[in-house]
């Protein structure tokens, strides 16, 4: 998989995985301690996330890093 089609793969998880709470990318933001232009940046496949901040969104997500960064079943699903 080329590093572009990780960055939309992981993207498109995080917006899903926030729209399914019913958030925005500011609640996100807010719950994971980052800032919104990362949500957006990270959603719309422009950067890669940190360790750090995989670490923050996992734990204002509520679930364990690895569910964050499984995406193969939203892969399957676009």
């Amino acid at each position: 998989m080329k590093k572009a089609a990780i960055r939309q793969a992981f993207g498109t998880h995080l917006r899903l995985l926030r729209e399914q709470r019913g958030w925005s990318q500011q609640a996100l933001a807010d719950v994971a301690d980052v800032a919104k232009k990362t949500i957006y940046r990270l959603e719309t496949a422009q950067t890669s996330p940190t360790l750090e901040v995989l670490a923050c969104l996992a734990e204002g997500l509520e679930i364990p890093l690895r569910d964050l960064v499984d995406f193969s079943a939203t892969e399957s699903r676009a």
